[in-house]
């Protein structure tokens, strides 16, 4: 197999973590090589379907925050960076039981690092948004900072950054795996081997084959997203329908207001069918796709027409906590890795490259990721 040049860090897995630490590593001056199975943005991964929702209260843990507050900070860099608009400020309406996991989740962080969220009564929320219906025995809480990623447009944004900055790219290369020689990582692929004097693996729903050796436990589920017609201006963007999320007995549901006229985006966080192999999952609709999300659509925004009009397959990687697993390789210091993002981690790829750039250059941070180091699988 025909060796390359070598460079000096070698990025597996193009997509919005991956194309933000190739952004990172260039812009620091080093010779980048990005690698993807497929040309990002593309839908077989976990960084399409339009938009993500991204929140600064964070209800899974209060430890996110300064990492939110730093990702909102580089969002809004490469916004002026590329002249693209990337994040559409829309509030997020966060809906749950009083004793469940998500609005004591979110209060908490708020109290923790003093942030902007409202407390809403039932009946206050649907005043505000008649679209929307709180039922009585939930409780609500706004997040005015809150609002939707342009998902495609923020990986696009990254890959163009980079490339700007002289990094590589290349696409349709399937990953064999990797290696040492000497003080050098080899990284056989379809395209030849590639080495580098680091490793970055940000490769989404094959980061476990790549870091089979950690055994991290990571379990790939099949998520479907969903898109309805709008039935008026009310469930619109630009008519302030703010994005929401609802911890029901029967799952966690969210969606997004139409931006650009695409309709209203609406799927469940909860669940999903575990995946054995990301490149053969099928992204066909299924009835059994659609019949839990046009349930919660029929009680809960009984004004959208529960008649899909769209529909794209998202990949969730989990790992056993169900937070992310960033740190570096504990044989090989040279490699570094985010893995296990859980379906929560998109909000965070600035933030999550940066880190990954700290780490592979000086082999440390000040980025507070420590909580989500190895380390805390070792009991």
């Amino acid at each position: 197999m025909a060796s390359t040049a070598s460079y000096d860090a070698i990025v597996l897995g193009a997509g919005g973590v991956g194309s933000a630490a190739m952004y990172q590593l260039a812009r620091r001056g080093l010779r980048v090589l990005g690698i993807d199975r497929f040309a990002p943005p593309h839908d077989r991964g976990s960084s399409h379907g339009q938009t993500r929702i991204i929140r600064q209260a964070y209800f899974e843990h209060p430890d996110y925050v300064p990492l939110l507050l730093e990702s909102y900070r580089l969002w809004a860099e490469l916004e002026q960076h590329t002249g693209r608009q990337l994040l559409i400020k829309t509030g997020l309406l966060e809906v749950g039981p009083a004793d469940g996991i998500v609005v004591p989740g979110v209060l908490a962080a708020t109290r923790r690092h003093g942030l902007a969220v409202e407390s809403l009564s039932p009946t206050a929320a649907q005043e505000r948004w008649p679209a929307l219906y709180v039922p009585d025995d939930m409780v609500a809480v706004f997040e005015p900072q809150a609002g939707a990623l342009r998902v495609e447009q923020c990986v696009r944004a990254h890959l163009v950054a980079a490339q700007e900055a002289g990094a590589d790219l290349r696409v349709g290369v399937d990953i064999l795996g990797w290696s040492f020689e000497g003080d050098s990582v080899n990284v056989e692929t379809t395209a030849g081997r590639f080495s580098a004097a680091r490793l970055i693996v940000t490769a989404g729903a094959w980061a476990g084959r790549l870091l089979a050796d950690l055994d991290l436990k990571l379990e790939v589920r099949r998520k479907a997203m969903l898109w309805y017609p709008e039935s008026d201006s009310m469930t619109r963007a630009d008519a302030g329908f703010p994005c929401f999320l609802y911890e029901l007995p029967n799952g966690v549901f969210y969606g997004m207001p139409s931006i650009d006229g695409a309709g209203v985006k609406v799927a469940e966080h909860s669940g999903g069918e575990s995946v054995d192999d990301p490149l053969h999952v099928d992204r066909s609709l299924r009835e059994r796709d659609l019949k839990p999300v046009e349930a919660f659509l029929r009680t809960h925004l009984p004004t959208v027409l529960p008649a899909c009009r769209d529909h794209a397959i998202c990949l969730y990687t989990m790992s056993p906590d169900e937070h992310f697993v960033v740190d570096r390789h504990p044989a090989h210091p040279q490699v570094v890795f985010a893995a296990g993002l859980s379906g929560h981690g998109f909000k965070f790829a600035p933030v999550l490259g940066a880190a990954l750039a700290d780490l592979a250059i000086n082999g440390r941070t000040d980025r507070p990721v420590d909580f989500l180091s190895l380390s805390r699988f070792e009991s």
